[in-house]
């Protein structure tokens, strides 16, 4: 009896420890690494929309910037202003959180991203005017695939 309630302690501890862990390891940010001009504003704001996400960010400020990106992957037909990089995957330019957590779901993918500068994409912002732009995701066999269409306003 005694054997019983000892191996009863147990499993209930067990569980309530591997759920307490579960629970804290989902609370956790997500950190993501930004690699940016020191003189784009643009890159700043995007930093801050991250933060305001709820992602945990370090900003590295590069001089070198096409080489950050040739490190990273990172083809010049979806280059942008700024690099990031999640759980080793890129995400090139003004991406909205939503498709930055889609990377975590797809293994086929090396990275995103906005291509260009575009108006309205986070970090973007330009008085209510939103122009048409895609989220391109990257597969490991190098063809890009939309993942999002976000229409012009």
């Amino acid at each position: 009896m005694q054997n019983r309630v000892k191996l009863r302690t147990l499993g209930i501890a067990t569980f309530a420890a591997l759920f307490i862990g579960t629970a804290a390891y989902a609370t956790d940010p997500m950190k993501i690494d930004v690699y940016r001009d020191a003189n784009c504003g643009c890159c700043k704001k995007w930093v801050q929309y991250l933060k305001d996400s709820g992602l945990t960010v370090v900003d590295h400020v590069e001089m070198d910037m096409s080489s950050t990106k040739q490190k990273f992957g990172v083809p010049p037909r979806l280059s942008s202003c700024h690099t990031a990089v999640i759980n080793g995957k890129f995400v090139e330019g003004h991406v909205p959180v939503e498709q930055i957590f889609t990377i975590s779901n797809r293994d086929d993918l090396m990275g995103v991203a906005a291509p260009g500068m575009p108006a309205g994409s986070p970090g973007m912002e330009v008085g209510g005017k939103r122009d048409a732009y895609q989220i391109i995701g990257l597969t490991k066999t190098g063809i890009d695939e939309v993942i999002m269409d976000y229409p012009a306003i």
